[in-house]
């Protein structure tokens, strides 16, 4: 691989033993992809943020980046922790897990992170411009920022987010190179009067849809209106990127690359064509969910990380009525979001409902000793991301459905088929 004067410095040692074993898992890491040389970038977002994911060893490959002294050089934003770094206790967090994720924390914010605490820092963190080279990890933000903002990031892995924190340097290889962004496949919305788009959940199904189609290709939407919200592009991005390994989509007429056909293909031809009409999507409908009916102790919005649009919607349609008793409804969002709601005076009606709000976490991925703490059996999410995994990682059963079946979900305490 062709380095620069510069980066041979930093392979060499001459900025450390940090910069040095950085430097050289990114080269080696391009030597694997064919990368012929290494490329500057302007901000990372850094997924190895989980204790539980990364275990001990995680942990001590951090605290020997601060034993040395490292800093980040580029801005750096931060995953989800594993614990609400505020409320763990609330949510039965065992202590020495809580213990563990404290000093990974710690751990980032010395070497200068920025606490964002968030998988959507495209909404309320260090949001990159169109045609920015970045290294973000975390599924759903790659898709957001290739996708919708236009920004160029390859799939960053834990270990080699930090590394580019480190160096401020990634392999030139992947999306980062405009000819490798064409589309490949076509997916054709078909619409009917069935298809609403106004129902929320109708997105994170299309992104079902297009990930299980598309895996490691690039898919274009054809028939998706302008008139999609920041949100509902969100919720498309984390499925896309659960059912199918998707870094980069493009939808015509929305998102950047793709203002016309010939652009989003880069004047190529696609490989297949798809059409997606009402049987694909009660089939995606169908598959997010365990089971068809059942009693509800758990329903979470926020996956990823809620809005204050989100949540606003979520109050109005409780109307300051209180959930079922026996339920738990659970609110994901970040730091910005929870201060705004506490301005608004939302966090108050919220409370008073019997919603918990959590922050700087995702309930998701804590370890399975936690969700038998809770005993819970059934959730209801408007999550296409959490429906996917949850059944794997938390034992629970679960149905998807929109916010407003999430909130009767919640009153009722139970959920009918249909």
């Amino acid at each position: 691989m062709k380095l620069t004067d510069e980066e041979q410095r930093m392979l060499d040692g001459q900025y450390g033993k940090a910069v040095s074993m950085a430097m050289s898992i990114l080269t080696k890491l391009g030597q694997i992809y064919g990368a012929e040389e290494m490329m500057p970038i302007t901000q990372v977002h850094i997924d190895s943020t989980f204790f539980q994911l990364l275990g001990d060893a995680g942990l001590e490959f951090v605290a020997r980046l601060v034993h040395c002294d490292t800093e980040f050089c580029v801005p750096t934003s931060l995953n989800p922790s594993a614990r609400d770094i505020k409320r763990w206790q609330e949510f039965r967090v065992p202590p020495d897990f809580a213990e563990k994720s404290k000093r990974l924390e710690q751990a980032y914010l010395r070497m200068g992170a920025n606490p964002t605490w968030t998988c959507a820092p495209y909404q309320n963190g260090m949001i990159p411009r169109f045609g920015q080279q970045i290294a973000w990890a975390e599924s759903n933000a790659i898709a957001f920022a290739n996708s919708v903002i236009g920004a160029r990031t390859a799939r960053y892995g834990d270990f080699a987010d930090i590394c580019a924190a480190v160096t401020g340097r990634v392999p030139k290889f992947s999306l980062h190179i405009p000819q490798n962004r064409s589309g490949e496949i076509l997916l054709r919305l078909q619409t009917s009067d069935l298809i609403d788009f106004g129902d929320d959940s109708i997105y994170p199904l299309i992104g079902y849809i297009a990930g299980s189609f598309a895996q490691e290709r690039i898919p274009v939407i054809e028939g998706i209106p302008n008139t999609v919200s920041s949100d509902n592009l969100k919720a498309l991005s984390a499925a896309a990127a659960s059912s199918g390994a998707v870094d980069l989509f493009h939808i015509l007429g929305v998102t950047p690359e793709a203002s016309t056909y010939e652009d989003a293909f880069q004047g190529k031809e696609p490989t297949q064509i798809i059409d997606i009409g009402e049987e694909e999507l009660l089939t995606a409908r169908r598959n997010l969910s365990t089971v068809k009916e059942g009693k509800v102790d758990l329903v979470v919005i926020g996956c990823p990380h809620a809005s204050f649009p989100e949540v606003k919607q979520l109050n109005q349609l409780l109307g300051g009525k209180k959930i079922a008793r026996g339920v738990e409804l659970w609110v994901q969002t970040n730091r910005v979001v929870y201060h705004w709601l506490k301005e608004a005076g939302l966090l108050e009606s919220l409370s008073f409902s019997g919603v918990k709000v959590t922050t700087d976490t995702c309930n998701l991925n804590w370890p399975r000793n936690i969700w038998d703490n809770w005993g819970f059996r059934l959730l209801v999410t408007n999550s296409g991301k959490w429906a996917h995994y949850a059944p794997g990682l938390t034992g629970l059963q679960v149905i998807f459905g929109n916010i407003q079946k999430c909130v009767e979900a919640a009153l009722k305490g139970e959920i009918r088929e249909g």
